[in-house]
């Protein structure tokens, strides 16, 4: 099963618990202003159909630093017109499981209406989903071949 963990979901229960931090420490800052998405990993599937960067006219600013370890990958940093960065796109894999984290979507602005947006959600859905890799088999185990007695 893989995790989508948008906006202020960084503040969870469940996200905190699988990175092992309190994944709600940042600064924030709601003040209107323009940020700017930008894609770090133009390679990675989650930006598929993304240009080089999103822009967002209005948005709450989340900012540096934010307390969770090394993501497993880096995709989007953003940029504020206060001046702060924030990593607002980070991946995660945990055992079989795949985490986002994405950071825009604040309530009282339409981000989820915006195209890149919705394609960036789209694009993790898929890319968190299940591959259908080999299951791990945990527990008793009977052998695979006859054990001969030991004398």
């Amino acid at each position: 099963m893989g995790l989508i963990v948008l906006h202020s979901g960084h503040a969870s229960k469940i996200f905190s618990k699988l990175l092992g931090t309190p994944t709600e420490q940042l600064k924030w800052r709601e003040a209107d202003e323009k940020e700017r998405l930008w894609v770090v990993n133009p390679a990675h599937p989650i930006v598929a159909g993304i240009g080089e960067y999103i822009e967002l006219p209005m948005e709450e600013m989340y900012g540096e630093h934010f307390n969770i370890p090394a993501p497993d990958e880096h995709v989007f940093i953003s940029w504020f017109e206060g001046g702060e960065v924030f990593r607002s796109g980070v991946t995660y894999q945990r055992g079989q499981g795949k985490i986002f984290y994405f950071r825009p979507g604040h309530e009282t602005y339409p981000t989820y209406h915006i195209k890149e947006i919705q394609q960036v959600i789209k694009n993790s859905v898929r890319w968190t989903a299940p591959s259908g890799t080999a299951t791990p088999v945990y527990g008793h185990a009977e052998p695979l071949e006859q054990i001969e007695p030991k004398e």
